[in-house]
């Protein structure tokens, strides 16, 4: 094992000068930035859009049969008042007028109708405004203020939780080990193929033999895969480094949801736990990834594999919600104690605080024992398959005697 700080050493330092490396670490969270962005740029110009069309004028004549619409509105608008309902849609489908809007004499049993000219798809939705404006601007005059709050759905909660005599806040509660999930999202998000590609270059370069006349098999993989380890905390610190930059000093520009972490719950049981899953569930599932390049001959061959290593790492997110409101149910433990998917529902139940303590060392052990397992493992592919270069390696070969 004394040529183990070499293999640390060297595939560190020759990560680290590729531009892959720096590339995908960068663009994370400029694609982030520049997905939120959009988002935040889209939703303003469809609200400024919005807000122009019900202020562009256009003819229109109304019906009122409730008796609620007020007529200075209509006056105000350049509106009239018909009684003729079939002679204002035939004026309105002769272009004679841009709309008509009749306002039945029951709201709660029947539907506004409105008729109206077509302008465009996105245009179309002022008629609509229009009409709503007209009711409400007539209605809630007519109402107590405090009513119209509670109608409008403009009522504030302020809630104040206690847990164990202590004042509690349940998001903020999450955050600090959460940030454990959120890394492990992340890292095998973006560094997946790396790991995956860690023992197949060498094989593909037709360096391996070289390399093997004086390193052993089992150091060169410990040392991959503790260099992974490193390089992946590094990815993390480059990631999230520019996203807080521009949280702390560019977030009211751009208009960032304003999150007060100041007072954030420590509870150090939770962090330490979250620490430990996220530590053996990485290492669980690099060595699978080390194993299942060391087992095929090619990086192209083995990224086929790695789509199915995803969908069982990343598919219980689907069900995320029964993590947190049924954490007892069948399909949540099976999901939790299953090694392939337990890293995800374990770290959010831990999150949220419904992991119990007897699940806790349940699911430390699991994936514990699978890290151990998929690391000989993968140690062990590598020592029969370092040296096929054309064909997969056979279980049988795996697991025969030396």
């Amino acid at each position: 094992m004394h040529n183990l700080g070499t293999v640390f050493r060297f595939e560190v330092i020759r990560t680290l000068k590729k531009k892959s490396f720096w590339i995908m670490a960068i663009v994370f969270p400029i694609a982030i930035g520049a997905i939120y962005g959009i988002v935040y740029f889209s939703n303003e110009s469809s609200k400024q859009a919005a807000e122009s069309t019900v202020n562009q004028k256009f003819s229109f004549v109304v019906t009122d049969k409730s008796g609620l619409i007020n007529k200075n509105i209509l006056k105000h608008l350049g509106a009239m008042e018909v009684n003729d309902k079939q002679t204002a849609i035939s004026d309105v489908v002769s272009g004679k007028l841009d709309a008509y809007f009749y306002y039945p004499s029951n709201f709660a049993t029947d539907k506004v109708e409105i008729y109206a000219k077509d302008t465009g798809l996105f245009d179309n939705n002022r008629y609509q405004g229009v009409a709503n404006a007209i009711l409400q601007g007539s209605v809630i005059p007519a109402v107590n203020s405090q009513v119209t709050a509670v109608l409008k759905n403009a009522v504030g909660f302020n809630s104040v939780l206690y847990k164990n005599g202590i004042q509690y806040d349940g998001f903020k509660g999450l955050i600090a080990p959460g940030i454990f999930l959120a890394m492990f999202y992340i890292l095998i998000a973006v560094f997946g193929n790396q790991m995956l590609a860690s023992t197949t270059e060498e094989k593909e370069n037709r360096v391996i033999e070289i390399i093997l006349t004086t390193i052993k098999a089992r150091t060169l993989i410990i040392g991959k895969i503790l260099s992974l380890l490193v390089l992946a905390l590094i990815q993390v610190v480059v990631i999230m480094t520019p996203i807080i930059i521009v949280y702390i000093f560019f977030h009211n520009q751009l208009s960032l949801p304003n999150l007060d972490l100041s007072n954030i719950p420590i509870d150090p049981i939770r962090i330490v736990i979250g620490a430990i899953l996220f530590v053996l569930s990485f290492l669980m599932f690099t060595g699978l990834l080390v194993a299942i390049g060391a087992a095929v001959p090619t990086v192209k061959e083995a990224s086929g594999f790695f789509g199915i290593v995803m969908l069982f790492l990343f598919g219980p997110l689907y069900a995320a919600s029964l993590f947190v409101s049924s954490p007892d149910s069948g399909l949540v433990r099976f999901l939790s104690f299953f090694p392939l998917t337990a890293p995800i529902p374990l770290m959010l139940r831990n999150a949220v605080g419904n992991l119990s303590i007897a699940d806790v060392f349940i699911g430390i052990t699991i994936i514990g024992v699978s890290a151990v397992i998929t690391l000989a493992f993968a140690i062990r592919i590598f020592q029969y398959g370092a040296l096929e270069y054309t064909n997969r390696i056979s279980l049988k070969t795996i697991f025969k005697k030396r």
